[in-house]
C-alpha cells in the first residue's frame, strides 16, 4: 500500500495518512459487511483511489511551489533485498522516475503503476480505478510511450554507482574542486527543492564549470558549519545524508550516474519533506550558531 501511494505521490508523509485512511476503511467494511472478500484488492483499490484524489487537490499547489519540486526523498530499508528484485525497485523509486510520472495525470500514473511496476492484470486494474479494460489498456499504452520517451538512463552496475559517489562525496566534503571537475558530466544538471527556505536554489544550474564551482561552494559551508556527509540510497540511487554536529538532519542529496559520470545532482532542504528521516536544523541555524551576530 505504501509502495503504491508513495509512487503516487511521491511523498512519504501523505503516503503514510493514504495507508492510514485505507486501512481505516478497511476496518469499517469489514464491521459493517462481517468479512471483505479479497482484503488485497480492497486496500490495493481504496489505496490507489485516494491517491488519484488527493493528486488532482494537490497540482494546484504544486503549481505554486516555490522554486523546483522534489519527491520527499526516501531512504534505503538497511535489510536490503535480493539484488534482481532491488534493481527493479531502485528504478521505480528514483526521483527520475517519479519526476517523469509527474507529466501523466492522476488516472494515466495509477494505471501505469499497477500494470507495468506492480503487475496487476488489466483486468484488476480496470476495477481498481473504475474503467474499462479496453481504455485501461489505451491509458497504459499512452503512460507507456511517454515515460519510454523520458526514462533516465542508469549506471548499470551498482557497484560502480557507489564507489563513483564516495568518491564524489569525499571530493564535496574536502571543496575539491578539481575532483569533482573529473566526476561531472559536461551537461550535468544541478536541482535544488528548498520550498521557500534559505538557502535555496531557485532554478537548475547546468553546465560543468558552474555546477563544480557550486558544489565546491557547498562542501564548504558544511565543512564551515562541522556537519557531515554520510552516504546513503537515496530512492534507489547513489546519495547522502548531511548531518549537524548534534545529528540534526540538514539536507539529503541524490545522484543520477550514467556513463561512469554524474549526470544529475538533486538537493531537498525544504525542512517539511525531511521531517521523516530525523531531527531536524537548517543551514541558517547552524550558520547563526557559528557565526553568532
Amino acid at each position: 500500500m505504501f509502495a503504491i501511494a508513495y509512487r503516487m505521490l511521491g511523498s512519504v508523509g501523505d503516503a503514510e495518512d493514504i495507508v492510514q485512511e485505507a486501512f481505516l476503511r478497511y476496518h469499517q467494511a469489514v464491521s459493517e459487511q462481517a468479512s471483505v472478500e479479497s482484503p488485497r484488492a480492497f486496500l490495493a483499490t481504496v489505496t490507489t483511489r485516494l491517491s488519484v484524489d488527493f493528486l488532482r487537490s494537490a497540482r494546484v499547489r504544486r503549481e505554486a511551489y516555490l522554486g523546483p519540486w522534489l519527491p520527499e526523498p526516501l531512504l534505503a530499508d538497511p535489510a536490503a533485498p535480493d539484488p534482481a528484485r532491488h534493481a527493479e525497485d531502485a528504478d521505480s523509486l528514483s526521483m527520475a522516475f517519479l519526476l517523469v510520472l509527474e507529466r501523466l495525470n492522476p488516472v494515466e500514473r495509477a494505471v501505469f503503476l499497477l500494470r507495468d511496476v506492480f503487475g496487476y492484470g488489466y483486468d484488476e486494474v480496470a476495477r481498481i480505478v473504475g474503467k474499462s479494460e479496453s481504455n485501461c489498456r489505451q491509458l497504459a499504452l499512452r503512460a507507456r510511450r511517454h515515460v519510454t520517451e523520458h526514462k533516465p538512463r542508469f549506471e548499470s552496475s551498482r557497484q560502480q554507482r557507489e564507489t563513483l559517489a564516495a568518491r564524489f562525496f569525499a571530493a564535496l566534503a574536502d571543496g575539491a574542486v578539481d575532483d569533482l571537475v573529473t566526476m561531472l558530466a559536461d551537461d550535468v544538471v544541478v536541482f535544488g527543492d528548498g520550498g521557500g527556505t534559505s538557502p535555496s536554489w531557485p532554478r537548475p544550474i547546468a553546465g560543468r564549470d558552474r555546477v563544480s564551482r557550486l558544489l565546491a561552494g557547498v562542501g564548504q559551508q558544511i565543512g564551515e558549519i562541522g556537519a557531515r556527509i554520510e552516504q546513503a540510497e537515496v530512492n534507489g540511487q547513489p546519495g547522502a545524508v548531511v548531518y549537524d554536529g548534534d545529528g540534526g538532519v540538514i539536507s539529503v542529496f541524490c545522484l543520477e550516474i550514467a556513463g561512469g559520470l554524474i549526470q544529475t545532482f538533486r538537493s531537498v532542504i525544504n525542512p517539511a519533506k525531511l521531517r521523516h528521516i530525523g531531527p531536524l536544523t537548517t543551514l541558517r541555524e547552524q550558520r547563526g550558531q557559528n557565526h553568532p551576530g
